[in-house]
């Protein structure tokens, strides 16, 4: 049985050095890059950057975890107090084919509202993300959501179709009799009144 994946907090600029140990105990590792630019005294230079800085992710059994705490640059594995909590297998799976595409990809805000796309086409196809335009270039946003951070890969308009939204309850405001009211905080009222 395989391991599910956990984040890792590392040191700043520990990313490399955090994955090679592990990987050097045998654990599988995931460290996504893309190429940046950065600006040296005299020139620039293209330098392989994480996209999630700050993170490596590594499979492992939850319950046998000291080995990864003691590895040199690990600061915390990523979860609720005590209780690491696993990132979800499409998650990576979606990173993963990102950074295999060879698209230009960045690091994003996370994102968590807006218009769900699934690509059909070209390299990404399958993967489902958020569709959002930067500077004139269609972009598709993956997230993982337990990180609250996202990465953003450059993809063309006529590969993606939107994914219908499934109607759901009304929240927000509401006409009744030629009153208006805020659905969801009459329906938290009435719920706290009926708890006090």
């Amino acid at each position: 049985m395989s391991h599910p994946w956990f984040a890792l907090q590392v040191k700043s600029r520990y990313e490399n050095i955090v994955a090679a140990h592990l990987s050097g105990k045998g654990y599988e590792c995931f460290l996504p890059l893309n190429t940046c630019r950065r600006r040296w005294s005299d020139r620039f230079k293209d330098i392989e950057c994480p996209l999630f800085p700050g993170y490596v992710f590594c499979r492992f059994n939850p319950l046998d975890r000291l080995p990864i705490r003691i590895t040199p640059g690990v600061v915390l594995i990523v979860g609720l107090g005590k209780d690491p909590v696993p990132i979800d297998e499409l998650e990576i799976a979606a990173i993963k084919s990102a950074v295999k595409s060879g698209l230009p990809s960045q690091p994003w805000p996370f994102i968590q509202i807006g218009q769900k796309v699934r690509v059909e086409h070209g390299p990404l196809s399958g993967l489902d993300g958020v569709l959002l335009d930067f500077r004139g270039q269609d972009h598709l946003v993956l997230s993982v959501t337990l990180l609250k951070r996202s990465i953003a890969i450059q993809v063309e308009n006529s590969w993606v179709t939107p994914i219908p939204q499934h109607p759901r309850a009304e929240v927000g405001p509401s006409r009744i009799s030629g009153k208006s009211f805020d659905t969801a905080s009459t329906i938290s009222r009435t719920v706290l009144r009926g708890l006090i």
